[in-house]
């Protein structure tokens, strides 16, 4: 068996890379790092499909496969894209698509893959409440707050409650309160959500489909820390080529080197491994939680790696913003926390294996 891309996601990822190249170079994430205004990268990405991957046919999108999305994930995290592609292109169309959402949920998928709608996620309390934080539910209503949210504002929010039930929310519901929630990333907008009595639509009571969404997201996050501390190595190895010292470029001192040996050896297995993951969730359930724990966990391990060594390769200069390097740098370090560090999603994926209570 040949385990590679096909011709057509091979063209699927050019297109994004040659947008994104052209659209979104480094000047342009500064800018968004201030003015969090990323609508005309949103549209540019919605033009070329990426908000209709995971949309089925029959309600607007092109249905594409998780790799397929998994694949456009890393090609975001490679250029540090501002853009709200986990909660409206991956986890609202397999949220919407595998519940029981009813009227409705077709114009909502057909507005997603326009690029109309925008989908916030609200799961960290699902994963693990802070004393403070927690949403509660009747099944009509939410009571509680919801940290980290991802995507945030947005028109639609997705929330799951402390009994793993997840919900469909508007951004202009009664009784919602948003507000902005700083953190290291700043390619990414984050938020807080409150809710007193808030109107809240039931998508599923069973723990099996926020599992299932939450497994997608995460793979989501590791592809992009893939495409993240690929562009830091990337840069680390250009700059060793033209950094001279002693009249020599530092490409050429053993102990550089070495560090960018250690980078790309640590670095390339962990394509393959997101590859797998992503076709886990969509061809081998069975194996869905286990590999997408796994990515995630070793992904922000390795994402960790390279960007401290690539830093360090470009001595002070890594620190700087002339460089932008930070900006990856907290990227991966915000996709390493978010949803699960890896020491929850190890501790997940030894219960998935039964290997604990």
């Amino acid at each position: 068996m040949e385990f590679g891309l096909s011709q057509e996601q091979t063209l699927l990822t050019d297109s994004v890379k040659r947008f994104l190249a052209t659209e979104v170079p480094l000047d342009r994430v500064r800018r968004f790092a201030v003015d969090q205004d990323d609508r005309d990268i949103w549209a540019g990405l919605a033009g070329l499909g990426v908000s209709a991957l995971l949309v089925p046919e029959a309600a607007g999108g092109v249905g594409l496969s998780c790799l397929d999305a998994a694949l456009v994930a890393e090609t975001l995290g490679y250029h540090a894209t501002p853009a709200p592609f986990l909660g409206t292109a991956v986890a609202a169309p397999l949220a919407l698509t595998g519940s029981r959402a009813g009227a409705g949920a077709d114009e909502l998928l057909a507005a997603i893959a326009a690029g109309e709608q925008r989908i916030g996620l609200a799961f960290s309390e699902a994963i693990g409440a802070r004393a403070d934080a927690g949403v509660r539910s009747d099944g009509h209503t939410l009571s509680g707050k919801a940290l980290f949210v991802i995507d945030c504002p947005a028109d639609h929010y997705l929330v799951a409650d402390e009994t793993r039930r997840l919900f469909l929310v508007a951004g202009n519901a009664p009784g919602l309160a948003r507000r902005p929630f700083e953190t290291i990333d700043r390619t990414r907008i984050t938020g807080e959500l409150r809710f007193d009595g808030t109107p809240a639509r039931l998508l599923s009571d069973d723990p099996a489909l926020l599992a299932r969404v939450l497994d997608a997201t995460r793979v989501m996050m590791a592809a992009d820390t893939l495409g993240a501390a690929q562009q830091m190595l990337d840069q680390a190895v250009a700059y060793a080529m033209q950094r001279e010292q002693f009249n020599r470029p530092i490409g050429s001192f053993q102990a550089v080197k070495h560090m960018c040996a250690e980078m790309a050896a640590a670095l390339e297995p962990c394509r393959a491994m997101v590859w797998y993951a992503a076709h886990a969730l969509d061809h081998i359930p069975e194996e869905a939680r286990l590999t997408a724990c796994h990515a995630k966990a070793h992904l922000s391990e390795v994402g960790k790696m390279v960007a401290k060594l690539s830093t360090e390769v470009h001595g002070g200069m890594g620190f700087t913003d002339l460089v932008g390097l930070h900006y990856w740098f907290k990227r991966i370090g915000y996709n390493r926390q978010m949803l699960g560090a890896p020491e929850v999603l190890r501790l997940e994926a030894a219960r998935a294996q039964r290997l604990v209570a």
